[in-house]
């Protein structure tokens, strides 16, 4: 049920111009919810205060802008698996498309910093 109601808000909202959505369309590709992670790790690295706030939440808006959503699930994957140790994950840090990836949200990363801190 609670599936079928997002689709439902999701289809309804694609359907709607991104002029009427007030952004452009990549920016609203990501989650709420996925906004609300990476702004709590961010203030969690750089502060409690209402102005880190207001970076970490442009920091994740000029990231979503660069990257689509689905690139940047596709990445902290890889981040995560890259992470854990053995040799199965040994690839994950090695093979080009998956290095590929993290080097696109690193350089999306880096552009957010520079705008918005």
């Amino acid at each position: 049920m609670m599936r079928s109601a997002i689709l439902a808000l999701a289809i309804a909202a694609a359907s709607l111009p991104a002029s009427a959505q007030g952004m452009p369309e990549r920016l609203n590709d990501y989650p709420t919810e996925v906004r609300a992670d990476y702004v709590f790790g961010c203030m969690a690295t750089n502060g409690q205060s209402r102005k880190v706030l207001s970076q970490c939440s442009c920091s994740i808006d000029v990231i979503a802008s660069i990257l689509p959503y689905r690139k940047y699930v596709e990445a902290e994957a890889v981040l995560s698996l890259q992470q854990a140790g053995g040799e199965q994950m040994a690839m994950f840090k090695s093979a080009v498309v998956p290095r590929t990836m993290v080097a696109e949200l690193r350089r999306a990363q880096a552009e957010a910093e520079i705008l918005c801190f």
